[in-house]
């Protein structure tokens, strides 16, 4: 349970630039901690009020003035207060909006340095956030991919999740284990009167109850990956066949090497596009063939990897040459070493050939697969290639169409040890286990549970987490 904020509870002050770094029409610098109001009344002064001191100040109120350092005005700007404990940190906080060039904004950042304040580490005024239980710790990490999100879906599933929704439905799955655990731990107070506090059946459709939600939520991974992280998808084929040139195309600008000399790409490429709200991570492997030298055999094993991992592959292949249907058993090989990726059969160079309709055909006769006709060099077939991903991307979108999406592996693997454990409680009441081992199991599902929203934390679990976050968030 969250205990009441209270003024002590404050941290050391620190201060970060909160907005990019460049040139630009503003920049915030913002502070937070014990005695803020102090150090930056230190360094502002209010037009027309030079007695101004933030402590007078309520809440949610803007001044504006300017900061001044030793040696006379910084600049004007704009400062917005935010009191104890409804702010962000739920502690006191200046933001300070100036003008966004670099120097002015280091100049600021440095005076509050010097009245006091420490720079603070990455994601320090979130990570006081969750310590301070003004969010949780899902909530923080939503806030981070929201800011981080490439694609309309990505940002919007972090704001659902930023907004409790995943946060809610845990938390009431952890109420019910909290329950059951509480009434076990009757038992074994009461042992020795052999007092049963919960029937084993009840238990036990408790127990079925929130595997099936646990198993909803697991499953949803898969769909909260793709929206999250994009489609991974893997440009294949020999060498010449237009691998990089469609890569390029799909970019729309010269992102890859083109030549006409096999072998020109000895390591995979990565990049992303989005249509229709999907994200799409393209890579370019290298041409699939027996290697001529050590770092071509390198590259050539780092793309059967990528094509390992992938959610779509784009077998790539020259249609205008008369032996293409050559390719035709390397596909079906794909297709049984990798029955899990989605695989479209891409017939490139149909502007060399009189023949592209039938040959066309042929391959969707021969490989089963979608086959789609372009010339990437001229850009032709494009539109019809984006579309075709579109709707596959759609498709693995739709195997899951859960409200609440998990999209951390984070929260994946705790979910999975969940039901693991809840699986081994289950397995012990039918086989009439001992009170001590059933609770065992359940006082676990409860930890990993706890482990997502930051009800159980794990200090090395919150530095990976806010590392990754921006100084200043």
């Amino acid at each position: 349970m969250t205990t009441p904020f209270t003024q002590q509870e404050q941290g050391e002050p620190i201060a970060a630039i909160a907005t990019p770094v460049g040139i630009g029409a503003l920049a915030v610098v913002r502070i937070s901690g014990r005695g803020v109001f102090d150090i930056a009344h230190k360094v502002f002064r209010k037009k027309g009020n030079p007695a101004f001191h933030f402590a007078q100040s309520k809440g949610f109120r803007a001044h504006f003035g300017t900061v001044h350092d030793s040696e006379g005005l910084i600049d004007e700007v704009v400062a917005l207060v935010f009191r104890s404990p409804n702010s962000f940190t739920k502690e006191d906080m200046v933001e300070l909006s100036c003008h966004g060039g670099p120097v002015v904004v280091k100049h600021i950042l440095k005076v509050l340095l010097d009245e006091g304040c420490r720079l603070a580490e990455p994601g320090e005024f979130t990570r006081r956030a969750f310590l301070n239980g003004r969010i949780d710790l899902l909530q923080a990490e939503a806030i981070g991919e929201m800011i981080h999100a490439r694609s309309e879906s990505a940002f919007r599933t972090a704001v659902t999740q930023m907004q409790g929704s995943l946060s809610n439905r845990l938390d009431a799955m952890r109420e019910k284990l909290l329950r059951s655990c509480a009434l076990l731990e009757l038992e074994l107070d009461f042992s020795e009167e052999d007092v049963e506090f919960q029937s084993r059946n009840e238990l036990q459709t408790e127990l079925h109850r929130l595997q099936k939600e646990l198993a909803r939520l697991i499953d949803s991974y898969q769909h909260g990956r793709l929206l999250k992280e994009g489609v991974a998808t893997v440009i294949a084929g020999k060498p010449n066949a237009g691998k990089s040139t469609l890569l390029n195309a799909l970019l729309g600008e010269e992102r890859s090497i083109v030549s006409h000399q096999p072998g020109t790409t000895r390591d995979y490429i990565e990049e992303c596009f989005v249509h229709n709200k999907t994200m799409f991570r393209l890579t370019d492997t290298a041409g699939l063939r027996e290697g001529e030298e050590e770092i071509e055999h390198e590259g050539i094993r780092r793309s059967y990897k990528k094509i390992s991992e992938a959610d779509l592959i784009l077998y790539l292949l020259d249609i205008s040459l008369n032996n293409y249907l050559d390719e035709v058993l390397q596909i079906q090989t794909f297709l049984e070493q990798y029955p899990i990726a989605h695989l479209i059969v891409i017939a490139n160079k149909t502007d060399l050939t009189t023949q592209s309709a039938a040959r066309l055909q042929q391959l969707r006769t021969a490989t089963g697969c979608d086959v789609c006709g372009i010339a990437a060099a001229k850009g032709d077939g494009l539109e019809r290639l984006k579309h075709l991903m579109a709707s596959i991307a759609e498709g693995l979108n739709k195997q899951q169409e859960a409200s609440v999406l998990v999209t951390s592996l984070r929260h994946y693997e705790a979910l999975r040890n969940a039901a693991d454990s809840i699986t081994n409680a289950q397995e012990l009441i039918d086989r009439v286990a001992e009170t001590e081992l059933i609770a065992f199991e359940l006082r676990s599902a409860l930890e990993f549970v706890g482990e997502i929203t930051g009800k159980v934390v794990n200090e090395e679990i919150l530095t990976l987490i806010f590392e990754r976050f921006c100084i200043g968030k």
